[in-house]
């Protein structure tokens, strides 16, 4: 597809109207996401359902929204708003840093300053939650304090992406598997939205133990060898950083007490390398982020399991199978941090 034809939905007109009829506003963020105003999220006043229905559905074609709030979230607020998207639960895997507010475990505390909250965390193009079936429908980032200097997210469209690619490449990427390197789960390098009917691209480029591909006579399976999933990495990481200068991906820089909601099917990010940088040269930065419960199994889209014995040998004979921490390292001097 050209760079001219790619498109990333606009809001739907009666969306709009249903937002601003309850007293809100939304207007489209550039090249994607979306930011809203004038909904309460400090109540335990939940959104009309019919606001949230509309919220979420435009998170599923232009990827984020952002609640502009003026004045700070509670905890209880932001994990109580988190809860209004895909599976409405919580589902929390992650570790807890002691500053944490009221040792909740359902805050992921994020810093550039390791007394602060954890810092390094998510370098590389991602989504959340790919190492369990399920993947986690919606992730929350809860703005507590921005770094001075800036420092945000990176967003890439992952329906664009696709649609980027060329033809052969298309077909080539559908008949592909990943394979977590921490769980053995598997799942299809290109999978369809569940709500916008979209084919998007899904690969984790920090925990990937190897990527299967199905024979193009149909018989049976191969392991990616090392040249090959390099490839493939530097594919998936150069395809999404196009959309930077192609109009399906860019950097959002915070504001405080911003509360960004993402469509974790949609859209893969990455923190900014200014992200990371120490308190000292770009100031202190503290997010505070939310997991939510999946819908449904990101399943294989050819005839592989669920999962697989990663730690075990290959199933597949010769080719990348690599176990635990980061996998494959399809660069030997980026940092990898999940």
């Amino acid at each position: 597809m050209k760079t001219d034809e790619l498109t990333i939905a606009p809001l739907d007109p009666a969306r709009v109207a249903r937002v601003e009829n309850c007293g809100g506003t939304i207007i489209p963020l550039e090249p994607l996401g979306t930011e809203v105003r004038g909904i309460d999220l400090i109540s335990e006043t939940l959104p009309d359902p019919e606001v949230v229905q509309a919220l979420e559905l435009e998170m599923a074609n232009r990827g984020f929204i952002v609640f502009k709030n003026d004045q700070p979230l509670s905890v209880d607020d932001f994990l109580r708003s988190s809860c209004l998207w895909g599976g409405r639960a919580l589902h929390s895997t992650h570790g807890m840093h002691p500053s944490t507010p009221g040792n909740n475990p359902h805050i992921f505390r994020l810093s550039n300053d390791r007394r602060a909250g954890i810092p390094g965390v998510g370098p590389q193009w991602h989504n959340d939650g790919s190492f369990i079936a399920a993947t986690f429908s919606h992730s929350g980032y809860h703005i507590i304090r921005p770094a001075e200097k800036g420092g945000g997210t990176y967003f890439a469209h992952q329906g664009a992406a696709y649609d980027a690619l060329p033809q052969n490449r298309q077909a080539y990427w559908r008949r592909l598997s990943s394979v977590n390197s921490a769980s053995g789960v598997v799942h299809p390098v290109v999978h369809k939205h569940p709500i916008s009917g979209r084919l998007c691209i899904w690969l984790h480029l920090g925990m990937t133990g190897a990527v299967i591909e199905k024979r193009t006579d149909g018989d049976g399976f191969r392991l990616l060898n090392a040249d090959e999933l390099t490839r493939l990495c530097h594919e998936y990481n150069d395809i999404l950083n196009a959309g930077l200068e192609n109009g399906y991906a860019a950097i959002y820089d915070y504001r405080e007490n911003d509360c960004v909601f993402i469509d974790n099917l949609a859209v893969a990010h990455r923190a900014s390398p200014e992200a990371h940088l120490p308190p000292e040269q770009q100031g202190l930065r503290i997010m505070h982020r939310s997991t939510v419960k999946g819908v449904r199994n990101l399943a294989p889209t050819v005839e592989l399991p669920q999962f697989l014995n990663i730690d075990g040998p290959s199933p597949f004979g010769e080719g990348v199978w690599k176990s635990g921490g980061v996998g494959f390292r399809w660069e030997d001097d980026i940092p990898m941090q999940n």
